[in-house]
């Protein structure tokens, strides 16, 4: 997985911060390194006007580049890289730079390895943009498109962001801590009705069935057809192509594959 090096990250934002421009020899922002030996945060998070591979690499380099430091996407990776700083951690994965998604196989191979990487995380930040504090009842009135509560539980990929770590951080819209995946355990089932077992000791530990899984991602969203299907691809353990363009034959294939590779019976339901 490629990681994004925070002390080196960190130290070219000063520079740039300071003087506009970065030391040449600086080293490289990204690297490339195994999760399995890595100790390393990972952020989740809604997308908005996000920063790509292109341009976190390139960004030391441009003329004109106050228009990416303004997004809101850059600031939450200088704000995770502040908060794994903090937390004594020298890697950090963000999906929107971490991938270099003009390359198909990379992006592929990425979209099946994501429920693992995030599995092995030493710490998951979950920045929730439109949250002050942690909400404990449904406020429609706020959150009123999303069944009461903040936006990130409405979307399909934050379904294994909030499963697969075991260490999960939730930050309001000023990256400040307002809880863990522990102490807001008893919230949490109420809005995402995944079990209390599934969030303190794991999915492999609880072993739900193929319909519990799909049940629990059945309100969420998602930008593209396909990615319905390939948000479930770790949280099912299954494996497949991804074809960008198929549209719902995605899911189709999902439960083909799932059929091929188990004896769940509870996937008929669907």
């Amino acid at each position: 997985m490629r990681l994004i090096d925070v002390g080196v990250f960190l130290e070219r934002e000063r520079q740039i911060k300071e003087d506009g421009t970065v030391d040449r020899d600086m080293k490289t922002v990204l690297r490339v390194l195994h999760d399995v030996d890595t100790n390393y945060a990972i952020l989740s998070h809604r997308w908005a006007d996000e920063v790509d591979y292109l341009e976190i690499m390139e960004l030391a380099k441009m003329e004109n580049r106050d228009e990416i430091l303004e997004r809101n996407g850059y600031q939450k990776i200088v704000k995770s890289c502040q908060q794994a700083e903090i937390d004594g951690l020298e890697w950090l994965w963000v999906d929107t730079c971490c991938i270099d998604k003009r390359n198909s196989t990379e992006l592929s191979e990425a979209l099946n390895s994501m429920f693992r990487w995030y599995e092995n995380s030493k710490r998951c930040y979950a920045y929730l943009h439109d949250v002050d504090v942690f909400p404990t009842t449904p406020d429609h009135e706020t959150f009123g498109a999303f069944n009461g509560w903040p936006e990130w539980f409405s979307r399909g990929w934050t379904l294994q962001e909030l499963i697969a770590p075991t260490d999960l951080q939730f930050f309001n819209k000023d990256w400040q801590f307002i809880g863990d995946k522990r102490n807001l355990a008893r919230t949490l089932v109420e809005i995402t009705r995944v079990p209390r077992g599934v969030l303190e000791d794991g999915l492999a530990a609880y072993g739900p069935s193929v319909a519990q899984v799909m049940s629990w991602a059945t309100d969420r969203r998602t930008t593209r057809d396909e990615d319905r299907a390939y948000s479930l691809m770790g949280l099912l353990d299954v494996h497949m192509p991804m074809l960008y363009g198929e549209g719902k034959k995605a899911f189709l294939r999902l439960q083909q594959e799932i059929i091929r590779k188990s004896s769940d019976q509870t996937i008929f339901a669907w």
